[in-house]
């Protein structure tokens, strides 16, 4: 369905949907759209199939017109092959060109209330003594409009109360029926439309019930993946998830696609530790790593490669731009200025960091992180809150 995309509804979301009473057989706008969706997505691909029995069906009866009311059987005739028909194709036309759910609507609401009106205008000028017969025929058309068609429930309410005022309007018209027989007629379609209403309330209850349910399964199933894939302290992918993201980048390399990886490692962060305890250890982590997400944004994939290490993956960077990345990763960590008292007065948490880049063909993702971590262990090597690019003699400078 055209638009724009949707973010993820939450489990709490859905559960709070789920708490809501039915009784207006409507969700709150997220998950309305979400449902009539689906709704069309059910619907719209079995139009051509429904068109073609509907009409199959409603060309056959036209043997009814002929034995029963042979009077008026070339207008009944003519109305069903020069008013239906088409309809039916227009029908199959505009749901292939113009599909939404309120175009499926107004399109059942046509078929219902034309399947009633046409041959039941015939039958209001119709003399024959077979007429109670024929009308009888009407309540199939009840049944494909509800039944095998089922728009929404205002639709269906709206298109039985079209569909009987026909009825019950044309058999008194035709004025063939005694008192009693028409009452009898009045009393059976009333009856029927209440309990076909009372059908399809039901139905589109248990439709949108079973929606929630299907709906929180996928939501259950997401959040788990998510859980499965993210490091729960940072919210970076974790280190399992490394070769399954990265066999996809490489699945989908043309020649000539590049890839960057940044390493990096906090600084004396064993000192940190000793110093500060583990619970503000675990808050520096945090801080970095939040850090380090900002700067690449939708540039690549960060992850925990190790207890102080993260690792960047980015597709598609070239040398300078991921050296550039790396660089403002450091000034944002540096910048930050989370003080470190097992250094000298006024010392900060930093961090040093290796670059590789590389073409996706020609570089395996082992060869690009041991390259990156070369890179990393030269940048600390030299003194510590720098970039190191790998193959380069001298470090990369630092932002002005």
């Amino acid at each position: 369905m055209p638009g724009t995309v949707q973010p993820p509804l939450s489990i709490a979301q859905i559960d709070r949907e789920i708490g809501r009473p039915f009784h207006k057989l409507s969700f709150s706008a997220p998950i309305e759209r979400l449902f009539l969706r689906d709704y069309l997505k059910a619907r719209a691909p079995m139009v051509p199939l429904w068109a073609f029995l509907g009409t199959l069906f409603y060309v056959v009866a036209a043997l009814g017109d002929l034995s029963m009311m042979p009077d008026v059987a070339s207008m009944a005739v003519g109305l069903r092959l020069g008013v239906f028909v088409p309809y039916a194709a227009m029908v199959v036309i505009i749901m292939r060109l113009w599909p939404s759910a309120a175009a499926y609507d107004l399109l059942s609401l046509g078929v219902g209330v034309l399947g009633i009106a046409l041959p039941m205008t015939a039958l209001v000028f119709s003399t024959s003594e077979y007429l109670f017969v024929y009308q009888t025929g009407s309540i199939a058309t009840l049944a494909f409009f509800v039944i095998v068609l089922r728009p929404r429930l205002p639709t269906i309410l709206i298109g039985l109360t079209a569909m009987l005022a026909i009825q019950i309007v044309t058999t008194k018209l035709n004025g063939g029926f005694d008192d009693v027989t028409y009452t009898g007629i009045v009393s059976y379609y009333i009856t029927a439309g209440m309990v076909l209403a009372a059908s399809a309330c039901f139905t589109e209850r248990m439709d949108r019930q079973n929606f929630l349910g299907r709906l929180r399964g996928e939501a259950l199933q997401a959040e788990l993946t998510r859980l499965s894939e993210r490091e729960p302290m940072t919210g970076l992918y974790n280190r399992h998830v490394l070769r399954r993201i990265g066999n996809r980048i490489w699945a989908r390399s043309a020649p000539g696609r590049t890839i960057a990886a940044i390493m990096l490692d906090i600084d004396h962060f064993k000192r940190y530790n000793d110093v500060h305890g583990h619970v503000d250890g675990d808050a520096c982590i945090r801080a970095i790593a939040g850090a380090v997400r900002e700067e690449v944004g939708n540039l690549g994939a960060v992850f925990r490669y190790g207890g102080e290490e993260i690792l960047v993956l980015m597709p598609d960077a070239a040398r300078a731009q991921a050296a550039e990345v790396a660089e403002a990763i450091r000034a944002a960590i540096e910048t930050a200025a989370i003080p470190h008292r097992g250094l000298p007065q006024g010392g900060v948490v930093t961090a040093s960091l290796g670059v590789a880049t590389g073409e996706i063909d020609r570089r395996p993702l082992d060869e690009l992180l041991r390259d990156a971590d070369a890179a990393l262990y030269e940048a600390k090597r030299v003194g510590r809150n720098r970039v190191r690019l790998s193959g380069s003699p001298t470090p990369i400078p630092e932002m002005a």
